[in-house]
């Protein structure tokens, strides 16, 4: 069972399972992901991770022996602006998939955190790795946090076996626009329909702008794979260890569309980190190969001129 399977990163995850040949269902209450995204193959159900009964109640019927749990609140800036929706979703909504999950016979959970934001600021020249220190600067990378502590709790008191998957920037096809958490797809949007894009400063308005480590989608979803079978370390790294500014990733996304970008210069945004590189040794160890920024974003620049836009 993958929540928030009908959302971007959670769809591919679905896709994949069902490669694979499992049988898949999506718990999705559909609030910013969509229908069209779940395969027919997969059963859905609507529902609210924050519904506990309804939780409960998906998973006993359709009794999952693995937990992808991709639903969650995801965006830095939402989270700074309103703490209690983000722990609600992120905390709560997440304790209702655990509790669920105990009381089916779930077998492993796997947990979608964020590598992106639970390190805190990285320095120039460094790569978080699976033993630094968590730093976490918002409170959508402290939920995040609490709930990989909560993981370990659960396999402690319940025996429910657990895989954390830190995620660095993640982009690809089916990428909502129209959030605040996936600058990839809002700058393809915006840059399709030759509107400008803003650069939000490192630390002055003008600078080339945060750093960022970018991920594509599908080696997201092979992780997904891999560690709902047990193949994976306890904690994964899930980014390519290179580190590209908000202008960088502008023109090359650009280059990728073939339209020359508009850019608009603007302050640091609240909550976002300077730099976040995270090293990608461990997953290249245990999966294999990831997917260049270029090879990426032309896969990206592809969807967002036919399906995407």
């Amino acid at each position: 069972m993958v929540t928030g399977g009908a959302g971007f990163i959670g769809s591919h995850v679905v896709e994949t399972a069902l490669q694979a040949g499992w049988d898949v269902a999506v718990l999705d209450d559909l609030s910013s992901g969509s229908e069209s995204n779940v395969p027919p193959a997969a059963r859905l159900y609507k529902v609210d991770v924050r519904d506990a009964a309804g939780v409960l109640k998906a998973m006993t019927e359709f009794r999952p022996t693995v937990i992808s749990h991709q639903a969650a609140q995801a965006s830095v800036s939402v989270s700074v602006r309103d703490p209690m929706l983000d722990a609600s979703v992120n905390i709560i909504g997440g304790l209702n998939v655990l509790n669920a999950a105990r009381d089916c016979g779930v077998e492993r959970v796997v947990f979608a955190s964020t590598g992106g934001a639970i390190y805190g600021e990285v320095p120039d020249g460094e790569q978080a790795t699976e033993t630094s220190v968590p730093r976490p600067y918002s409170p959508y990378a402290t939920s995040k946090l609490a709930f990989e502590t909560y993981l370990q709790t659960y396999q402690q008191q319940y025996g429910l076996a657990y895989s954390i998957l830190r995620y660095a920037n993640v982009y690809g096809p089916r990428q909502n626009p129209h959030g605040e958490a996936g600058v990839v797809a809002i700058f393809a949007t915006r840059l399709v329909q030759g509107q400008e894009i803003t650069i939000n400063a490192r630390q002055e308005t003008g600078d080339d702008g945060c750093i960022r480590d970018y991920v594509f989608v599908t080696d997201v979803a092979r992780a997904n794979l891999m560690a709902a079978q047990g193949k994976t370390p306890a904690v994964l790294n899930i980014g390519t260890g290179v580190p590209v500014t908000t202008r960088v990733l502008a023109e090359q996304l650009a280059e990728a569309l073939r339209v020359t970008p508009q850019l608009r210069f603007a302050p640091p945004r609240a909550g976002d980190l300077e730099r976040s590189v995270i090293d990608p040794t461990s997953y290249e160890a245990a999966i294999g190969r990831l997917t260049t920024l270029e090879s990426g974003l032309a896969q990206t620049a592809e969807w967002a001129t036919t399906a995407g836009s």
